[in-house]
């Protein structure tokens, strides 16, 4: 009985409950699309630098991450890496080697970042072989490299030539050699199509006096909030006091900061849109009580007890308030599914501005299921707190004036 008075009472002023509903549901729309866009950067940041760089977690060499140098390079011990591959929710799981070296040709030198790769893993790791724009991709026994095409620009350099590169190795053996570039990359992110350069795993242990040693494995796991379960998992097979196990939230805290940063600023932004959705719902639930009081006195003259129009009253405004928000999101909906698909790219001036900030040109959306409850339940309880008001003014009115008017 109490449902259908109020649904009913809700649309005997169809104007007013419509533009309380239009309201909630563009506020709903709104959020939903922010976040949406807000998450998806996020998903889209920590991807970009952990599939293309550290991994989602990562096993190297204890005291390595502080100083990231060859000597803390270890053993690459088969069972080791079978360990690593067979964990729960590790899809894939590459060793490497990693260093840097003066990458040079002619006339032109820059530091360059150098990882030495199993290719068969790497590309099941990063999808690197669809990054290619030129040439051919490595096999396992090359003594070749491919290079980022930022990189190749700037030494001037294409498949074919011939590529010098001169570092410190294992130990501080010196590490020189010349390479044929086989082919050229193309990453998302102007920092590594910069400086990156790959070699077979096998030729970058030559190459660095390294033979059979290891700078770390990389791992992608199935999802991201699985990480630090595996994390855990590996800490209790492997020996702690030989190698450290780290996620993708100790190995980018920079990322990870900013991120932070970003939600907060975010997180007020929507507290302002909530802000104005409340005081356009108080405003609606104002101009209700108002005009009702003469209603609300003769229900109670004829018999309805108070609290039973207090609850009826509660009913209606949870209705309108839920009703903008099913809106609001069956119309967001549909759009953020559209640009999940189709992300945002952008060209010109927006791509270089991006670009400069090493940031992919890139507007992608995420389709996690926060983005719509969350802003369900925030406007649930924004009418809820609300809906206080008309019941206290019931709770307050006086049958007697309330019927002189």
């Amino acid at each position: 009985m109490y449902f259908k008075l109020a649904w009913r009472n809700i649309w005997r002023n169809k104007r007013r409950t419509w533009i309380t509903v239009a309201a909630i549901g563009f506020a709903v729309f709104f959020s939903s699309f922010m976040k949406s866009a807000q998450l998806g950067s996020y998903e889209r940041m920590i991807d970009n630098v952990a599939r293309f760089f550290t991994g989602y977690a990562q096993v190297h060499a204890l005291g390595y991450w502080d100083d990231k140098t060859l000597d803390f390079s270890f053993e690459a011990n088969e069972d080791l890496i079978h360990t690593v591959r067979k964990s729960a929710h590790v899809e894939v799981a590459a060793p490497r080697i990693e260093s840097f070296a003066l990458a040079s040709f002619v006339n032109q030198t820059k530091g360059s970042l150098v990882l030495g790769i199993d290719p068969e893993a790497e590309n099941q790791l990063t999808k690197l072989k669809s990054k290619l724009v030129a040439g051919d991709y490595l096999e396992a026994d090359d003594k070749a490299v491919l290079i980022g095409e930022g990189l190749a620009s700037y030494l001037k350099m294409d498949v074919g030539d011939t590529l010098v590169m001169i570092s410190t190795g294992f130990h501080g053996v010196n590490a020189a050699g010349k390479y044929v570039v086989k082919g050229l990359v193309k990453f998302p992110t102007p920092d590594m199509n910069n400086q990156i350069i790959y070699l077979p795993l096998r030729e970058a242990q030559w190459f660095y006096g390294a033979e059979n040693r290891l700078t770390n494995i990389a791992m992608i796991v199935d999802q991201v909030d699985n990480t630090n379960m595996v994390v855990d998992k590996l800490k209790s097979e492997l020996d702690t006091e030989i190698y450290e196990i780290m996620g993708w939230e100790e190995l980018l805290p920079e990322l990870v900061e900013s991120i932070e940063l970003d939600y907060v600023g975010g997180l007020i932004m929507r507290y302002i849109l909530y802000t104005v959705i409340a005081f356009g719902i108080f405003g609606t639930f104002l101009m209700m009580v108002n005009e009702r009081k003469y209603e609300f006195g003769i229900m109670m003259a004829v018999g309805m007890h108070r609290y039973s129009l207090q609850i009826v009253v509660f009913m209606e405004t949870i209705l309108i308030a839920i009703t903008g928000t099913i809106m609001g999101i069956l119309v967001s909906l549909p759009l953020i599914v559209y640009f999940y698909f189709n992300p945002i790219y952008f060209t010109g001036e927006y791509a270089t501005m991006f670009e400069s900030y090493g940031m992919e040109p890139i507007m992608p959306f995420s389709m996690d299921s926060e983005i719509f409850t969350g802003q369900g339940t925030a406007v649930l309880i924004i009418a809820s707190i609300l809906a206080l008001y008309p019941l206290f003014a019931i709770f307050r009115l006086k049958i007697n004036q309330a019927i002189r008017g």
